[in-house]
């Protein structure tokens, strides 16, 4: 007799944008099989974000990936400033803010160097990496009901291209779906914070070829500030795609004759693309897992635009929850480890919600010295307050100035150890030690031990690093990382 039996996947990931795209690939990089499913036909058309943090790259540097984001974002290269201006023609490119040490003297922060590239260039660079490293990725495919048991979770599929319903078992399943995530509101999970912000905006998405106006003067984002159009235009490509961004959400206005006001030249070219309203909102789900079902990006956390945190902070979200999927499904840790995914993204979260909030325009009145440094937020310089990481005093990583030390529950800071390898490159995807000292007396641990001459380690200290790069334990004593380990796998 034939028993058809229902298919079966380690790990469901639901939705094909930036983040869930980025979670296949964490998995696929930990040898995780898994299936990722989006209901559009095609990667997004809108550029959305563009500026992704030294830490995200320090992930794509991880996943091998680096160099072919670079490749991607090739026609901004050098646009890393910022101008402002009356109009466009009359702009000025302010210079670039550089991370300062100890010494007044400007410190590299990281292997790799922000990267400014629009999404809808980059989305297809993730998913034929993800296609090519293996993972079943499958667009124009909904998710559409699921129902979840101690064993697993059993969800219902709809292929749009050919009309059929069917159904899967998946271990575990990752909702990357979305601010909307039909899957976060079926599980019941609600948001908090502090709901819209400011006011109404609205992004208009034109072509012209402004290569001439702005040659020189290369920007990634410039504040206009003519009194008939004020706003903040964002560069695509440098020459031919273009984000002006207005407050008040009147869509139906002359955009073309704005536009040009803002700009100062005639652009007999000026195509308008697109005109989105949109919102600013502060909202954080109230849980990041449920049971077998873990939150992911927007799906988790909505946040204003600022330096595209909401991106960045998603794209941490999978590099977190990836390496703890895979050490439960390889029987190496215990399922109680994936209580820490909640444990330290969701206050991670709330910070980079609050921050964004904090720099969106006509909601500060004055300055705020309370704010985080721009390095904090860019290297993921947040300290975990609870998680996988050993108990104990804490030493308080600082906010308000970037000050990486090799604390407990950060990321470790960068130095190099050779040409073109970082103290960033040692962990992942596996756990690795970095110690002051001979190797050898701490090799019993059974960790990949890494001698590292740094200004942040005391001689005999090491420290132990989990596979996302993040400082789990620090200490003198060599026979502590292999039971600290052991315990933090346990959960």
């Amino acid at each position: 007799m034939n028993v058809l039996r229902t298919p079966a996947c380690p790990v469901l990931v639901v939705g094909g944008g930036l983040v869930g795209l980025t979670t296949a690939l964490v998995l696929r990089h930990h040898g995780v099989d898994v299936t990722l499913v989006e209901k559009r036909e095609t990667t997004s058309p809108q550029p959305k974000a563009r500026r992704f943090h030294v830490r995200s790259m320090e992930v794509f540097r991880e996943l091998g990936l680096a160099d072919a984001v670079r490749e991607a974002a090739r026609d901004l290269a050098g646009h890393d400033h910022m101008a402002v201006g009356r109009t466009l023609v009359e702009a000025r490119q302010l210079p670039l803010q550089l991370p300062i040490g100890s010494t007044g003297e400007p410190v590299e922060i990281s292997p790799e160097l922000p990267c400014l590239v629009a999404q809808d260039v980059l989305e297809p660079v993730l998913r034929q990496a993800a296609e090519d490293a293996g993972a079943d990725v499958r667009f124009r495919t909904e998710l559409t009901s699921f129902a979840q048991d101690a064993d697993g979770v059993r969800v219902e599929l709809h292929d749009h291209r050919t009309g059929r319903d069917s159904q899967l078992r998946a271990d575990f399943v990752v909702a990357a779906d979305g601010a909307r995530s039909p899957v976060r509101a079926a599980l019941g999970i609600n948001r908090s914070g502090r709901g819209a912000i400011g006011g109404p905006s609205v992004t208009v998405y034109f072509h012209a070829d402004l290569s001439e106006v702005v040659r020189g003067r290369e920007f990634n984002l410039c504040q206009l500030e003519h009194p008939a159009a004020p706003g903040g235009l964002a560069s695509v490509d440098g020459r031919w795609r273009w984000v002006f961004m207005a407050g008040g959400g009147e869509v139906e206005r002359d955009w073309p004759e704005l536009l040009r006001t803002a700009l100062g030249v005639p652009v007999p070219d000026l195509e308008v693309r697109s005109v989105l309203p949109w919102q600013p909102e502060v909202l954080v789900a109230d849980r990041y897992s449920d049971g077998r079902v873990h939150l992911v990006g927007d799906a988790a956390h909505v946040m204003p635009p600022f330096a595209a945190l909401g991106a960045n902070t998603g794209i941490a979200d999978a590099h977190n929850l990836g390496w703890k999927l895979a050490a439960v499904l390889s029987g190496e840790a215990a399922p109680a480890l994936l209580n820490s995914y909640d444990a330290e993204r969701r206050p991670a979260g709330w910070f980079a919600a609050d921050q964004s909030s904090r720099r969106q325009p006509g909601v500060a009145a004055e300055p705020d010295p309370t704010l985080a440094d721009p390095f904090v937020l860019g290297a993921g310089g947040y300290q975990y307050p609870a998680g996988a990481f050993a108990d104990g005093p804490v030493d308080p990583e600082p906010v308000t100035e970037f000050a990486p030390a090799g604390r407990v529950a950060t990321r470790i800071p960068h130095r190099w150890l050779e040409p073109g390898v970082s103290t960033l490159d040692i962990a992942g995807p596996g756990w690795a030690l970095a110690v002051a000292d001979h190797p050898q007396r701490w090799a019993a641990n059974g960790i990949p031990v890494h001698h590292v001459d740094a200004d942040f380690l005391a001689p005999g200290e090491g420290l132990l690093l989990r596979p996302d790069h993040v400082v789990a334990w620090r200490g003198t004593d060599p026979t502590a990382p292999a039971t600290v380990r052991e315990e933090l796998l346990a959960g």
